[in-house]
């Protein structure tokens, strides 16, 4: 078998079971370990998976910059930010991640609703200078610009300052092995960081992050209240996070 019809097999594995096993996929095709390996590799530097022990994972397509996540799953994005909204409780106190449906969050708040807006993003909270009852604090810090957010040492001193009834967490990926992940380190430390400071921590996952992965893990599943989504119930992902006794928020 040809390198390129290989490398195809792997693609439409990662595709309908959802991640390669190296040692079986070897087996199966009668190549090397380090054969597919080494496939694996190009396909990750290619953009076209991620590596985990052992084999590889579907890559996450919310991993690219901002502008082009502006674009993606538009309406998943918002039902899964009514959602989310909905957790929202009147008088609370809320850390709101940055990204994409997070901005989405913003507008699906009711018009009347009284409550603190705890932000390290600064689209986030310009969109919230359009609701009048809702205090907006701002973490500073390094803006990385990749996601639109503060980051880096001070902003996560600042975030040590703050005690919050809900976090609403933004992730690139959720998945029952790899757990929720983003594509940056420091961002991930940030996350963590915020999850630390808020009672309940709820994951904002729309669909195209569902059964995905990224190089930096943010939590295991187990350790955040619940996931927010609106993918299919059936979604093999789905079924396993429930079988570990992970709460999933249908939106």
């Amino acid at each position: 078998m040809l390198a390129a019809e290989r490398r195809d097999v792997l693609l439409s594995r990662l595709h309908t079971a959802g991640k390669v096993v190296a040692k079986e996929i070897a087996a199966e095709l009668g190549v090397t370990e380090d054969m597919i390996r080494r496939d694996l590799r190009e396909l990750a530097a290619a953009g076209l998976c991620q590596r985990v022990y052992g084999g590889a994972l579907p890559v996450s397509p919310a991993v690219a910059d901002y502008a082009t996540r502006t674009t993606v799953a538009t309406s998943s994005k918002e039902r899964v930010a009514a959602a989310a909204a909905a957790l929202i409780r009147p008088g609370s106190t809320v850390l709101l991640d940055g990204g994409t449906t997070a901005l989405a969050v913003t507008a699906a708040l009711p018009a009347d609703l009284a409550a603190t807006v705890v932000t390290h993003s600064p689209t986030v909270a310009a969109a919230l200078v359009a609701h009048p009852t809702v205090d907006v604090y701002v973490l500073g810090g390094r803006l990385f610009k990749h996601s639109a957010v503060t980051c880096g040492a001070a902003t996560a001193e600042a975030a040590r300052a703050i005690t919050a009834d809900l976090f609403l967490l933004g992730v690139t990926g959720v998945h029952e092995e790899a757990g929720l992940t983003t594509g940056d380190p420091d961002e991930a430390a940030l996350k963590r960081t915020l999850a630390g400071r808020a009672a309940e921590t709820y994951v904002l996952a729309s669909s195209e992050k569902i059964g995905t992965a990224s190089p930096f893990t943010v939590l295991a599943p187990a350790e955040v209240t619940g996931i927010v989504t609106d993918a299919d119930p059936a979604h093999p992902a789905l079924r396993a996070l429930r079988a570990a006794d992970v709460t999933v928020v249908e939106a």
